[in-house]
């Protein structure tokens, strides 16, 4: 990469901040970042299953692996609802395999 100018940081290309949000789960209180769009798609999520917010989260919680976090479960089911297609993945290794 030599006479390339250097890559600007995430801020500076308009990458989007995590949103933290607090939430209540089994009488813990617990909190999540993610990104303001998987918000916002879990948000249509609650509302189209009747559920609050907190009430999503804390099924996904219930239902999700125990080495999964929460954050990841959460993006993961934002993408199942909006790709009934994507496949479930083996546990057996989660490691990314590239080439």
């Amino acid at each position: 990469m030599s006479g390339s100018a250097p890559l600007p940081l995430p801020t500076q290309r308009g990458a989007r901040l995590l949103h933290k949000r607090s939430l209540n789960l089994s009488g813990h209180r617990t909190s999540v970042a993610l990104e303001p769009e998987f918000w916002h798609a879990l948000r249509l999520i609650a509302h189209g299953r009747g559920l609050t917010l907190a009430g999503l989260v804390g099924q996904v919680d219930g239902q999700r692996p125990p080495d999964r976090p929460l954050a990841s479960a959460l993006r993961v089911e934002a993408l199942r609802e909006w790709m009934p297609a994507l496949p479930e993945m083996p546990d057996t290794d989660r490691e990314d395999r590239l080439g």
